[in-house]
C-alpha cells in the first residue's frame, strides 16, 4: 500500500488543494510525465511491460529529488501498429497519440510547470516525438525534454551486467531482467523456456537491480538540473 509520502510523489494522488497549495508555495518545479505502451512482450513477459517499467523508474527518481519533482500520469497506450499481429496489443495512430500527449503537457504548463520531462519507455513512442518535439517547444517555450530511459543506463554498466551486451531490445535480456527485479510477478518462467526465443533465459534478478540503480541515479542527477536551472534545453529558432 502506498505511504503518505508516496502520495507526494504522484499528481493522480493529490486532491486539488494539495496540489495548488504545493505548486503556490514554489515547491514543485520539475514534472515527469511517463509515456509507454501496452503491447505483446513475447511469450513471457506481461503486456504492461513497458508503461509498467517506465513508472517504476519515474517513481523512484521523483522519490530521491523530493519535493520538487511530480509525477502525471502514465499514457499507457502507446505508438505500437508493428506489434499489432499478437491479439491483444493495444495501439494509437501517431498523430492522436502526439495530440492527447501535447495536451497531457499543455496541461502541465498551465499547473504552472515550466520544466516538464516526458520520460519514455516504449521504442515506437521515439520517432514521432523526435519529429515534433521542436514544434513543441516553440509552441509552449517552456524547458520540454523527451527522454527514453534506457538512454541514462551508462554503457559500462550495461555492458558489465548484461551477457548479451544488447539493451534496450524487445523482452529480450535488458527487459527481462528489469521485471525480474522490480516486478518478477510479471515474469511467465515456464514460457520463457518453452518459447523459440532464448535470449531472455540470460536474464537475472541481480543485473536488472544494478542497472536500474544506474539509470534512476542519473536520471534523478538529470533532473535536478532541471529544477535548478542547469539542465535546460535550447527551444529552436523561430523564424523570422
Amino acid at each position: 500500500m502506498p505511504t503518505a509520502d508516496d502520495n507526494k510523489l504522484l499528481l493522480a494522488k493529490h486532491t486539488r488543494r494539495e496540489f495548488r497549495e504545493r505548486m503556490q508555495a514554489g515547491e514543485l518545479k520539475v514534472c515527469i510525465i511517463p509515456v509507454a505502451a501496452t503491447e505483446q512482450h513475447l511469450e513471457h513477459l506481461a503486456m504492461e511491460h513497458d508503461y509498467r517499467s517506465v513508472m517504476h523508474v519515474a517513481t523512484e527518481v521523483a522519490r530521491r529529488t523530493q519535493p520538487y519533482t511530480l509525477v502525471a500520469p502514465s499514457m499507457n497506450i502507446g505508438i505500437s501498429e508493428h506489434h499489432m499481429r499478437h491479439i491483444g496489443t493495444m495501439t494509437a495512430m501517431p498523430g492522436s497519440w502526439l495530440g492527447v500527449l501535447f495536451d497531457t503537457i499543455r496541461s502541465m504548463h498551465h499547473a504552472g510547470f515550466e520544466n516538464i520531462l516526458v520520460l519514455n519507455g516504449h521504442g515506437g513512442n521515439v520517432a514521432p516525438c523526435n519529429g515534433i518535439w521542436g514544434q513543441f517547444q516553440q509552441r509552449l517555450e517552456i524547458n520540454l525534454q523527451f527522454h527514453p530511459y534506457w538512454d541514462f543506463l551508462p554503457k559500462e554498466v550495461a555492458e558489465a551486467n548484461l551477457k548479451t551486451k544488447s539493451w534496450p531490445g524487445h523482452a529480450q535480456e535488458f527487459e527481462t531482467a528489469f521485471a525480474l527485479h522490480a516486478f518478477p510477478e510479471n515474469v511467465r518462467h515456464d514460457a520463457m523456456q518453452d518459447q523459440e526465443d532464448k535470449e531472455p533465459l540470460e536474464a537475472t534478478a541481480e543485473a536488472g537491480a544494478a542497472m536500474i540503480e544506474a539509470i534512476v541515479a542519473n536520471i534523478a542527477t538529470h533532473v535536478q538540473g532541471m529544477a535548478d536551472g542547469t539542465n535546460v534545453w535550447e527551444i529552436p529558432e523561430f523564424h523570422p
